[in-house]
């Protein structure tokens, strides 16, 4: 129960790595708010931590709406008085297009989920780990960082190289308040972020390479399961790593040294 008395907001928490970080966090003894824009997904999700014996409400809010995320925070700290650990996960894929073909529009979406939503998310939550220092933890991707390969995903991978920079600029800015900022950044994951991915005219923007004996050196190939990384998150915001900050830590089974 290395999270009990602490309590812990997890975006996107209603499938993939936002629900088994959830689920982990939880199980470590902490209150969990779990927020996600569909509300059958985060409510199974409450139930579950219920039903295991923990606390949790959860919350239908979009992140990057400052009203919305408002109002979640309001109700975190009038349920339980306090907030300790932050995950900020929720995010999409988005158009994955040519950058000539891929429309402002859809350059723009992708922005603002994945970023405004991780700035709107820590801008209303750091104010509250100020109280008692507390851990962010940022799910960001190999995607821009290590690995740039995905064809025609500039969008998103421009968010998620930005988020590590965040993590890192931010661990410094916030040091000062005990308050510690980290990183994840997954490879392929059992999640189901394919399902807010679209692509388009994705082979003309493809370098062709091929792997005959699959690109994850530690598992032959097959993508790693969510709860790989919530172990990672769970390390991150405990007590355990009081002395790491500013890390992005990659869970991609040596993926990102491949490609």
């Amino acid at each position: 129960m290395e999270f009990a008395g602490k309590v812990a907001l997890v975006t996107g928490a209603g499938s993939g790595i936002g629900k088994a970080t959830a689920l982990r966090l939880g199980a470590g003894g902490a209150s969990m708010v779990v927020i996600s824009r569909t509300v059958d997904e985060i409510e199974e999700t409450r139930d579950e931590i219920i039903k295991a014996g923990g606390k949790a409400i959860a919350i239908d809010a979009d992140i990057a709406d400052e009203a919305e995320m408002a109002r979640v925070i309001d109700a975190t700290i009038k349920q339980f008085k306090r907030l300790d650990i932050v995950v900020a996960n929720a995010g999409i894929n988005g158009m994955w297009a040519p950058i000539d073909d891929l429309t402002p529009d859809e350059w723009d979406q992708t922005m603002t989920v994945n970023l405004r939503g991780t700035y709107m998310t820590l801008h209303l939550a750091v104010p509250h780990l100020k109280e008692r220092g507390g851990s962010v933890i940022i799910v960001s991707s190999i995607n821009g960082n290590r690995t740039f390969t995905s064809a025609g995903a500039t969008a998103y991978a421009a968010t998620k190289a930005a988020q590590v920079a965040m993590a890192q600029q931010l661990a410094l800015e916030l040091g000062k308040h005990r308050i510690r900022v980290n990183a994840v950044c997954p490879g392929a994951i059992d999640t189901e972020i394919d399902d807010n991915t679209d692509k388009r005219n994705t082979q003309l923007a493809e370098i062709p390479v091929e792997w005959p004996e699959g690109d994850i050196p530690i598992t032959g190939g097959e993508p790693g399961e969510s709860r790989d990384v919530a172990d990672v998150i769970a390390f991150l915001a405990s007590d355990a790593a009081r002395h790491v900050t500013g890390v992005p830590v990659y869970v991609d089974g040596g993926q990102s040294l491949l490609r």
